[in-house]
């Protein structure tokens, strides 16, 4: 019953990633679409992982095919003209280059470069952003189909890390303000710690 359960979950799953557009759909968009076609909860850590995995498996897939295609392209002499080559050999550069380090700016303005990490998720399936110390993090959450970033603090309970009532969970737009008002919070936080 289970397999055959998940069996329709996946089929619903690839589904609607074969009819998305990749490059602005997100796990937990293609998660709420599947959960209602089919009518069913897809929000438990066991389901959002079931899916997460669905998702992985379908993007290696679509670059195989995609690899595949190009080989054969260029095999066949019928690949894309030099310039598109070397306009493709450089977007590929540049996403290898993106995927190292990521360019942001400081307090000053300035540029600075910061390795990227590879993407982590917790117990939940909740992508972890930002380890502030052992008990406390950022997340960016998928809650009852509304984007949150939390700040919280977590405790373990049974082997797995849960988040506690201790936090908070900014809606997209809470986040844009408080992330514009960085630079004054920044200022004021120097001109405390120079009046001292």
């Amino acid at each position: 019953m289970e397999e055959e359960l998940n069996q329709k979950i996946e089929a619903a799953v690839v589904e609607i990633l074969r009819e998305s557009d990749m490059s602005t759909t997100s796990e937990a968009m293609v998660r709420s679409m599947a959960s209602d076609r089919l009518g069913l909860d897809l929000s438990s850590r066991g389901r959002k992982l079931f899916v997460r995995g669905i998702v992985e498996s379908f993007l290696a897939s679509q670059q195989d095919e995609d690899e595949e295609a190009a080989a054969a392209a260029d095999a066949s002499g019928s690949g894309p003209k030099k310039e598109e080559e070397e306009s493709g050999e450089q977007a590929e550069a540049d996403q290898e280059e993106e995927e190292e380090e990521e360019e942001e700016e400081d307090e000053a303005g300035r540029s600075i470069k910061r390795s990227r990490r590879p993407k982590e998720f917790d117990d939940e399936g909740d992508l972890i952003l930002c380890r502030l110390s052992n008990k406390r993090r950022v997340t960016l959450q998928d809650f009852r189909g509304k984007t949150l970033v939390s700040i919280r603090e977590y405790y373990i309970k049974d082997g797995k890390e849960l988040p506690s009532s201790k936090g908070i969970s900014l809606p997209v737009e809470q986040w844009q303000a408080f992330r514009n008002a960085v630079p004054d919070i920044v200022a004021a936080i120097k001109k405390l710690e120079g009046s001292d």
